[in-house]
């Protein structure tokens, strides 16, 4: 397995080394020690899935209460995972990052808590599967506009489909430092 540093802080693209002949493949997705040693030192307590078509756009999505880091993967097709720092007073605040994510590579990416997360679909269908460090918290979820022109994410298509919560969510220069976590 292999841990590489994206450039916003914290956040780690995982390889995992995949063993596969003619019968399909074997992959180890979670080691604990491997990912203490790389720095990923939280307890994941929750694991999330979703099936997705061509287009959906989910996110940008954080929490208040319980701020949740995520180990984030795709089980089947392609997606654009983005993660984003909202961290009131960072270095990098606003600052975003995005990769694809797939069944052919199997990559990962781990998201610490403090950054916005969010995704949108590139094949027919996807299966994204997340670990997280902290139970879902319906009550403090909060969420940032996918197309904040202040952080300016390249999503890879424009034919987007969105739920009316995400579609309604505010730019970050509108949270107030209340709704934001700190750095």
């Amino acid at each position: 397995m292999k841990f590489i540093k994206a450039p916003l802080d914290n956040v780690i693209l995982i390889e995992p080394t995949i063993f596969g002949d003619s019968r399909g493949f074997f992959l180890e997705s979670f080691r604990e020690q491997l990912f203490y040693e790389a720095g990923i030192k939280e307890k994941f307590v929750q694991e999330n899935y979703s099936r997705s078509t061509k287009g959906v756009l989910r996110g940008l999505h954080y929490q208040l209460v319980q701020p949740q880091g995520k180990l984030v993967r795709v089980t089947r097709g392609e997606v654009f995972d983005v993660a984003v720092d909202i961290r009131l007073g960072s270095p990098s605040f606003g600052d975003w990052f995005g990769v694809t994510l797939n069944d052919v590579t199997m990559r990962m990416m781990y998201i610490p808590p403090g950054f916005a997360h969010g995704f949108v679909v590139l094949s027919d269908t996807a299966d994204f599967s997340y670990k997280c460090t902290e139970y879902y918290h319906p009550d403090s979820e909060q969420g940032i506009l996918w197309n904040d022109p202040r952080i300016g994410i390249k999503w890879p298509i424009t034919d987007i489909s969105l739920s009316g919560k995400d579609r309604d969510n505010p730019v970050l220069s509108e949270e107030t430092s209340a709704l934001l976590p700190t750095y």
